[in-house]
């Protein structure tokens, strides 16, 4: 009884049913879910026509455009671009620095994709865009570093020089529609053997002649400050003897017997056989 009832609505609504079930295909196909982490691009025959969830600066979680969105299907298809921070990676390469020094340099960059279109114009795919920012990146770090010496590596000049370097990427990613936000270095070392240690070389004889010029500029500055104190207390000293004769006598006297009876040089001792009113002798009396 069931069989022979389906077999009668078939062949009586067979063309209702055919056009229902192209409908609820139709429908379902025309209906995409875009995430917040994604932004799709709508292609119109293979022409972007409109972005969904396109990326803000500044747009809170939760209130973009993601969600449930239509499509005309079969007309219009969507290229997922990712809304997150990526990162290109730039494989271990040597560099030549400005002061001739050859580098072991490692060192990565992140990136946002803020120009959808452009990006599916020009790359494709995220992962496309990618594999065309690495080489970019490599000549961008190669020439950046050739203007600088190794050592301003070591310094707190090498922030300055990376933000140059991440202003010269982020020129060149630009008309991929990506923003460059950050390169960093992760290690830039000098090869193994003997260009390293010609390098520790360099770098000690630097050092201890800045040692020297440190410590030449220290024995200056210590004689000056000598004789200035000696000037000092030459003046002090006259002006007091003028005042007080007595007290001049009297410090001239005791500097005479320190001489005489207290001198370190003089290790075997002093003898002086004076009488006991010998005027050398007064200010003991």
């Amino acid at each position: 009884m069931y069989y022979p009832l389906v077999s009668r609505i078939w062949h009586e609504y067979r063309l209702l049913l055919i056009a229902l079930g192209a409908l609820a295909i139709a429908l379902l196909s025309s209906v995409v879910v875009v995430p917040e982490t994604e932004q799709a691009v709508v292609m119109n025959l293979g022409d972007p026509v409109r972005v969904i969830n396109r990326f803000h600066p500044k747009e809170q979680f939760g209130a973009t455009g993601a969600g449930i969105s239509l499509r005309i299907p079969f007309i219009e298809s969507l290229v997922r671009v990712d809304k997150r921070v990526l990162s290109v990676e730039m494989d271990r390469q040597q560099v030549l620095s400005s002061d001739q020094q050859r580098l072991e340099v490692d060192a990565y960059a992140r990136y946002r994709i803020i120009d959808p279109v452009r990006m599916v114009r020009t790359a494709g795919t995220s992962d496309q865009l990618s594999i065309q920012l690495q080489p970019i990146m490599n000549s961008v770090l190669r020439q950046g570093l050739a203007r600088h010496t190794f050592q301003s590596l070591l310094t707190p000049e090498r922030g300055a020089v990376m933000a140059q370097i991440r202003a010269a990427f982020d020129k060149q990613a630009s008309e991929y529609g990506a923003q460059v936000i950050d390169i960093r270095i992760k290690s830039a070392d000098l090869p193994e053997g003997t260009p390293l240690d010609s390098a520790f070389v360099r770098m000690q004889a630097a050092r201890q002649q800045e040692a020297t010029a440190i410590r030449a500029t220290g024995e200056r500055n210590a004689q000056i400050i000598g004789a200035e104190a000696e000037a000092q207390a030459a003046k002090i000293y006259a002006a007091s003897f003028g005042k007080d004769p007595g007290f001049y006598d009297f410090y001239r006297a005791m500097k005479s017997y320190e001489a005489a009876f207290v001198n370190p040089a003089n290790k075997g001792g002093t003898t002086v056989v004076l009488s006991p009113n010998n005027d050398y002798l007064r200010q003991f009396q």
